[in-house]
């Protein structure tokens, strides 16, 4: 009776640890992995979608007018973003620390998402580019067609990205906003789609 006892415990215990390991790191998510509760979806409504628990970004050809955004109901200053993407054509990216205009237009940086521009940090409708890692090294990183980890961490006016596990990015830059909101973009252009899950955030 008691080694029955003690192997249903030790069952349990393993059964409940990986709930236990993220209360515990803080981290809680942004993504739901059912719907896009706590997201403003773009004025079309149509861009982003749920697909088995995956936040599914999708455009067709000459449908996009200018760069569309899945943002955040609330701003985040200091923080430590995880998101995992797997991306297929186009030009995509996370915005942080960014502002929403009421016709949906976001200003502010960007850790881009694209063949070519990964691990560059840029300034949606700002000041462009302002930092690349070595696109080579940038391109080594990837997993095309795969999974790519992505954590952005903001703290004052430091920001490091780091896509699987390498730094790409690590500014101090006094004209970033204190705070503001993450949003996931559709590029312009040609048709495209992106994928983004286990999307979580740890404020500081």
């Amino acid at each position: 009776m008691n080694r029955r006892f003690f192997t249903l415990a030790a069952g349990l215990a393993l059964a409940l640890a990986p709930s236990i390991v993220a209360a515990e790191d803080g981290f809680t998510p942004l993504f739901n992995g059912k719907d896009l509760t706590g997201w403003i979806t773009p004025n079309s409504g149509t861009l982003f979608t749920v697909e088995n628990g995956e936040i599914v970004g999708r455009s067709k050809k000459g449908e996009l007018k200018k760069n569309e955004f899945l943002v955040t109901d609330k701003p985040y200053g200091d923080f430590v973003l995880k998101a995992k993407v797997k991306f297929s054509s186009g030009n995509s990216g996370i915005q942080f620390r960014s502002e929403r205009a009421p016709d949906g237009a976001v200003a502010g940086p960007q850790a881009d998402i694209a063949d070519g521009y990964w691990g560059l940090l840029y300034e949606e409708r700002r000041r462009g580019i302002l930092e690349q890692y070595p696109k080579e090294k940038a391109a080594a990183l990837i997993h095309k067609g795969d999974w790519n980890d992505f954590e952005i961490t903001a703290k004052g006016k430091h920001f490091i990205i780091k896509i699987n596990g390498t730094t790409v990015i690590d500014r101090t830059d006094e004209k970033f906003e204190n705070s503001g909101i993450i949003a996931l973009q559709l590029h312009a252009g040609p048709p495209m789609e992106v994928r983004f899950k286990d999307i979580e955030i740890k404020t500081l």
